[in-house]
């Protein structure tokens, strides 16, 4: 009987379906969770996955189907009764409240009383220091989050689902924003929580986390449970192919020729806070990947020659020409487009439909007596989104309501339409699925052979590897080694840490 209970699934969702209007969000869907398990779920943008989660969070309501809690079937389910089986989320943005301190935060809307009136601190800070060393952590927790790392506050985000008594552990890209060794951290916290029969739901877009974590993997497609494997049996192109529905021969579309003239030239950079007389060139015709991690200066770098920070020193020229000072307006005039890091907050307006967004930067040569042509917007907008083949295709929809890998076309079209030359793409493919990646690796490929110039900021090695023809490497503010295409990974990240 004993090990009947140790090995029934902590969780089972049979025939899941859930609809919005117009969209069939889930539709029939299978899924088990084991105690001791780290089951990885995958899938393209739009396949269902954060739905799924919202579901076992309690957050949306099933429309049918039944979940299964222990093995037993829960008729009622919410958020209350979600917490109360043990489900805890920890979702790819933090729900911290950065001037609060770790303790706070780990008991937030649970806080330990003295009396009616006062909180017992001593105690928050004993049992919130037990439940972080119960996973491995050291860390003051009378420190305000906002003095924090990424990976930190990561730590402390699982902490405190864990201090619901939390079984089942759902992670939403957790990796999404971490250093290297943030990331490995992440992983002996999860193998300490494995190994004591907590069960893990692991959401990543990473392939390669799929073999260093699982042990299980489920794929969904449109909303569909398309298969499980064991990790230990299934190859991760069997994976992908199980996710496109079609095989992805070649991840890195790149061609590369030789390079021309160069497009993009900046000299001895400094902004006071970040850039420490940085230097570096694109030419026409390539890209050239920046590498390094998380705080060295990649993203202040992108921002500083797009004219969004003010410099201190330093000179930009585009073209064989001096930029007296750098801002948006005129970076844009001068052919210079840039594709934020964060492109919900940065690069787009979510509220507003697709026609608006991928006309926003073209809308002087839309002008007709003083009003906006919406002939004209209409026909660009129609045109880049038959080219980047976003989906849907209606122009009057809300970006909001887009997959990622489709927001991130959206702002690419918006740049295209003004015909730039030099494209800044700060992580083009962060948070998107592989079959977006390959759209968007290919789409990069032909703007280089037709001569635009790219500077690539990735936290991905592997693009960075397969998309660059030069690549920089950033550390602490400096620009600290410059490589050939085809060096090895080993040597980047090294440079990348310092060790040069």
């Amino acid at each position: 009987m004993k090990a009947d209970r140790e090995n029934r699934p902590l969780l089972q969702l049979l025939g899941i379906n859930k609809a919005f209007p117009g969209v069939q969000a889930l539709k029939k869907v299978d899924f088990e969770l084991r105690p001791g398990e780290v089951h990885v779920l995958v899938g393209e943008n739009g396949a269902g996955k954060s739905t799924l989660m919202k579901v076992i969070a309690g957050a949306h309501t099933k429309d049918s189907g039944r979940i299964l809690i222990d093995g037993q079937e829960q008729r009622q389910w919410g958020p209350r009764v979600s917490r109360s089986k043990g489900v805890a989320m920890v979702y790819q943005e933090f729900t911290l409240v950065p001037f609060r301190s770790v303790a706070e935060n780990i008991f937030l809307g649970r806080e330990k009383l003295k009396t009616r009136v006062f909180l017992d601190k001593v105690k928050m800070y004993r049992e919130a220091s037990d439940q972080l060393v119960s996973i491995g952590i050291d860390l003051d927790v009378r420190l305000p989050v906002m003095d924090l790392g990424v990976g930190e506050q990561q730590m402390v985000e699982i902490a405190k689902a864990l201090a619901l008594n939390g079984r089942i552990l759902v992670l939403d890209e957790p990796t999404s924003a971490l250093t290297v060794p943030e990331i490995e951290l992440l992983f002996q916290v999860i193998r300490r929580l494995r190994s004591k029969g907590v069960g893990i739901i692991y959401i990543s877009h990473r392939m390669e986390e799929i073999a260093q974590i699982g042990d299980r993997v489920t794929v969904l497609r449109d909303g569909e449970y398309i298969g499980t494997r064991n990790v230990s049996e299934v190859q991760l192109d069997q994976i992908v192919v199980m996710m496109v529905g079609r095989e992805i021969n070649n991840l890195f579309s790149r061609s590369f020729c030789e390079p021309g003239d160069v497009a993009l030239r900046v000299k001895g950079l400094r902004d006071g806070r970040r850039l420490k007389d940085v230097s570096l060139e694109v030419r026409h015709g390539e890209v050239v990947g920046l590498a390094g991690l998380i705080g060295s200066g990649r993203t202040e770098l992108a921002r500083a020659v797009f004219g969004l920070d003010t410099l201190l020193s330093g000179s930009i020229e585009l073209f064989g020409k001096s930029v007296a000072k750098s801002n948006p307006p005129g970076s844009l005039a001068l052919g210079v487009g840039l594709l934020p890091e964060d492109r919900k907050r940065d690069g787009l307006f979510p509220i507003l439909p697709l026609k608006h967004n991928v006309s926003i930067c073209s809308l002087r040569s839309m002008f007709r007596s003083g009003f906006i042509n919406p002939k004209v917007e209409q026909s660009l907008a129609k045109e880049y989104i038959d080219k980047l083949q976003i989906q849907p295709s209606d122009i009057e929809r809300q970006v909001k309501y887009l997959s990622g890998g489709n927001q991130q076309k959206v702002v690419i079209a918006k740049w295209l339409a003004v015909g730039p030359k030099v494209l800044i793409f700060d992580e083009p493919t962060r948070g998107i699925d592989v079959g977006a990646k390959t759209e968007i690796h290919c789409l990069m490929n032909q703007l280089v052979n037709a001569g635009h110039a790219i500077l690539m900021i990735s936290s991905e090695l592997p693009e960075i590897l397969g998309m660059s023809d030069r690549i920089y490497v950033m550390y602490e503010g400096r620009i600290v080694a410059e490589y050939p295409q085809g060096t090895g990974a080993e040597l980047i990240m090294r440079s990348a840490m310092g060790f040069n």
